[in-house]
């Protein structure tokens, strides 16, 4: 049990230098902008540390497809909301509609940005800048900014750690995986 965390890396380190990577990474992007749970930066930091000279066109290639994946969204959020509003009105992620909904009410542009940058589920922001009718020009460049910073960063903290932070992060994955999973039990408790 204690190398679960360690044979995950070994296998996500293998896929990340897989042939068609780079289009995993770029479909993984574009759903996760729109309706997909899991964030494209699982990929993005392995495949920046594995091909350290290619981490700027990896941050490129999720960069724009997040963004398109995000357009996805703004267009189910515009065209589409009736029909998804019963299942999203019944699923864990209602709450964070609802907040989004109200920071678009006050902040607009900035809760795109900083939901395009920050953990919090760029999809539901997406979606609800479109029932918003939030102008799409802004809706970009906020989109551009929040995920490009993001993913950016990612990808050069990768490259510049290289392979002396791939050794690292091999030989403390297993207590940084059972650490996350400690955090996140203890959030789920404190939780109001």
């Amino acid at each position: 049990m204690k190398s679960v965390f360690s044979n995950l890396y070994r296998r996500v380190m293998t896929w990340s230098r897989h042939p068609r990577a780079v289009w995993i990474l770029g479909g993984l992007s574009f759903a996760e902008s729109s309706f997909f749970p899991i964030p494209p930066d699982v990929m993005l930091a392995p495949m920046s540390l594995a091909q350290p000279r290619r981490a700027i066109w990896f941050a490129t290639v999720t960069t724009v497809a997040s963004v398109l994946g995000g357009l996805f969204g703004y267009w189910i959020g515009a065209l589409a909301f009736d029909a998804i509003e019963p299942w999203l009105s019944q699923s864990h992620h209602w709450p964070a509609f609802q907040t989004a909904q109200a920071w678009f009410e006050r902040w607009g542009f900035w809760a795109v940005l900083i939901a395009g940058f920050s953990p919090i589920p760029y999809k539901v922001f997406t979606i609800a800048a479109g029932v918003a009718g939030m102008p799409l020009i802004g809706f970009v460049l906020a989109s551009l900014a929040g995920r490009g910073g993001r993913f950016y960063l990612v990808a050069l903290l990768m490259r510049w750690g290289g392979a002396r932070m791939e050794a690292l992060l091999e030989t403390h994955v297993d207590r940084l995986g059972w650490a996350s999973v400690a955090l996140v039990l203890l959030l789920v408790v404190l939780q109001p």
